[in-house]
């Protein structure tokens, strides 16, 4: 007992802790029951050495930073920051080097060695490319020193230091480690997004950071609007790292002048000429989404620019396609992005941008209970950020294809997502998790009262909480228990429950998978009839979602029978894309996996169209309408 007491003494505080707790346990017991506790604690205490001594010998002797990132200036400031504070706020623009810098000095600094270092990312090509170039910079490979982990991919191996990933994905960890034990530092990165995931991880940290005195946390933001964040963590120091950025002149194009009718990928291709013919260096052009990335990149080809190359850079692309951007080229180089390339990455050689000026933003209709991704204006934080990505190498010149005054009437900061989303994911989330009363979690923006009623409407609807326990740890339902093990909304998940009760999973399954990804269906505008026309084939006149039924066979076959080129190329003949049939079939496995870990049953035999659409029907019932046969 006295050698185990020794041997515990000496491990980290968090190791220590636990193994005293355990310890502790064995000294209520007698005889052979006690003897066989001390022996396992004794077999666990050496693996727990052995491992700390290989992770411990994984770290790089020399850990180097780039002298030329602004980052470089201020890493005596950070270290005395990180090691005399539980949270430290990091301010800094995007290229300033926090996101590949951060974690090599919290390596230097000891951390990572007894639990990894989380490193979030909110996008799933920021967490791989920032992986990458730590892998990198360390001289390891990914799956080593440093891993990735997001949906559908995990590098992380079991001497992993550096851990970057998704919110999402360690938002998902919380429930199998609700005091992230895996991890003694957490790093969450782009703070300023506010997404719905990095406010409900700021709160959570925020309540665990008192159990929890070994684990340290670092928020970075690319925005002036750190004290908010300072504030929550109880007046948090706040290190600035951003500098040497230079000058961006301003110009601004709107859209409608001087010609009325130019449209935006017009208007975008004007700006690309005036860059290219007053500027050097590569051309960064802000788009909404991909339609609209689509149609500037055709616009942008028409010039015929010579020595040119013209690349989209937006999430779905494969991670070959996104490499594209850091590869070095020869001639000049006009990449067409969403706000991907806002804040989470920066893309190398930019020295001049156009700026659309709009983004798809997430908002929840309360008339209509209806979650849409509307384009809107950007807030001036966004459109700043933009202007920012064309000031590292050099003087640089942004054109906004708005004018001064629209600017200047926009908001400061991008409204919080958790203000204009359907807060039952949230509320669901938090019951399983034994949170607490929502309005009581620290949110830095409590949402409105009106939305948590909505959420909870909406939880009641589908039978995942029992009104008549509000307010209790058994307020949460059978079915809530499940719905909060499917990672997709809430109406699709009910619906998978209903499926597996009436017989209907295999197909119920392919119809949530299809309502969780964008339609994989395209209809160009200078080629809708063609389209409609092939698409035609798969429409059933019983019901639209029946409807994907029939694509999905179809592709299922063309998948048997084509080559993974022909398969590809057939899809652009029939205006299907095919990046979203690959992300609506992975969709689709995932959701196999969880009903399967669930004891849901697949139907072997065909289901009949009304029981399928009696299981939609469960997720969807504040969506009936009556079709007035008159027609009115």
């Amino acid at each position: 007992m006295d050698d185990l007491r020794a041997h515990i003494d000496g491990l980290p505080r968090p190791l220590r802790r636990r193994f005293r707790s355990r310890l502790a346990g064995a000294d209520r017991l007698r005889g052979g029951r006690r003897r066989d506790v001390l022996a396992a604690i004794a077999a666990d205490l050496t693996v727990a050495e052995r491992r700390l001594e290989r992770r411990q010998a994984a770290v790089p002797a020399e850990i180097t930073y780039p002298a030329e990132l602004p980052i470089a200036d201020h890493l005596d400031e950070l270290r005395d920051a990180i090691a005399n504070h539980q949270v430290v706020i990091v301010a800094g623009e995007t290229g300033s080097g926090k996101s590949t810098q951060l974690p090599k000095l919290c390596l230097e600094l000891g951390r990572g060695v007894v639990g990894m270092i989380g490193h979030t990312q909110p996008r799933r090509i920021a967490a791989r490319a920032i992986a990458e170039r730590i892998a990198e910079e360390t001289g390891t490979v990914l799956g080593g020193l440093v891993g990735y982990k997001m949906r559908f991919t995990d590098t992380v191996g079991d001497d992993t230091l550096i851990k970057v990933m998704t919110d999402g994905t360690l938002l998902a960890e919380i429930h199998h480690d609700r005091r992230l034990q895996s991890y003694d530092t957490i790093i969450v990165d782009e703070a300023h997004e506010r997404s719905l995931n990095i406010d409900f991880l700021i709160g959570y940290l925020r309540a665990l950071l008192p159990k929890r005195p070994d684990l340290k946390v670092i928020i970075t933001s690319a925005t002036i609007d750190t004290e908010r964040f300072s504030e929550h963590f109880d007046d948090a120091p706040i290190v600035e790292v951003s500098g040497r950025m230079y000058p961006v002149e301003v110009r601004y194009r709107p859209v409608e002048e001087p010609d009325p009718n130019r449209d935006v990928p017009e208007a975008m291709a004007d700006a690309v000429v005036e860059l290219y013919t007053e500027t050097d260096g590569d051309i960064l052009v802000f788009c909404s989404g991909e339609a609209e990335i689509r149609d500037a990149i055709d616009a942008i080809e028409g010039l015929d620019l010579p020595h040119t190359e013209v690349i989209p850079l937006y999430g779905r692309l494969s991670a070959a396609e996104q490499h594209r951007v850091f590869r070095p080229h020869r001639g000049r180089r006009v990449v067409v992005s969403t706000n991907v390339a806002e804040t989470s990455l920066t893309v190398p050689g930019i020295r001049s941008v156009v700026d659309g000026g709009t983004a798809r933003i997430s908002r929840y209709s309360r008339r209509t209970k209806v979650q849409r991704l509307p384009i809107e204006p950007i807030s001036q934080a966004s459109a700043d950020q933009r202007a920012g990505r064309c000031g590292r190498l050099g003087p640089g010149v942004c054109i906004r294809l708005y004018s001064q005054d629209d600017y200047e009437s926009r908001p400061a900061y991008t409204e919080p997502e958790i203000l204009r989303t359907n807060l039952a994911s949230v509320i669901l989330q938090m019951a399983a998790l034994d949170l607490g009363d929502v309005e009581a979690f620290p949110f830095l923006d409590p949402p409105d009262r009106r939305s948590i009623k909505d959420g909870i409407a909406l939880l009641e609807e589908l039978g995942a909480v029992d009104p008549a326990r509000a307010g209790t740890r058994r307020w949460l339902t059978k079915t809530g228990r499940t719905l909060a093990r499917i990672p997709v909304d809430p109406r699709f998940g009910r619906m998978l429950i209903a499926a597996a009760d009436n017989g209907s999973l295999a197909e119920v399954q392919i119809i949530a998978a299809a309502l969780s990804v964008r339609d994989p269906r395209e209809r160009p505008a200078e080629h809708q009839a063609h389209a409609d026309q092939l698409h035609a084939r798969f429409k059933n006149p019983d019901s639209d979602l029946l409807g994907w039924l029939h694509l999905w066979q179809y592709l299922d076959e063309q998948r048997r029978t084509l080559s993974s080129n022909q398969f590809r190329k057939r899809c652009r003949a029939e205006y299907l894309n095919e990046r979203r049939i690959r992300e609506w079939r992975q969709v689709h496995a995932q959701l196999g996996d969880i009903t399967a870990e669930l004891g849901m049953h697949r139907n072997r035999t065909p289901a009949d169209p009304d029981t399928i659409h009696q299981a939609v029907l469960a997720g969807l019932l504040s969506h009936i309408g009556v079709k007035d046969p008159e027609g009115y």
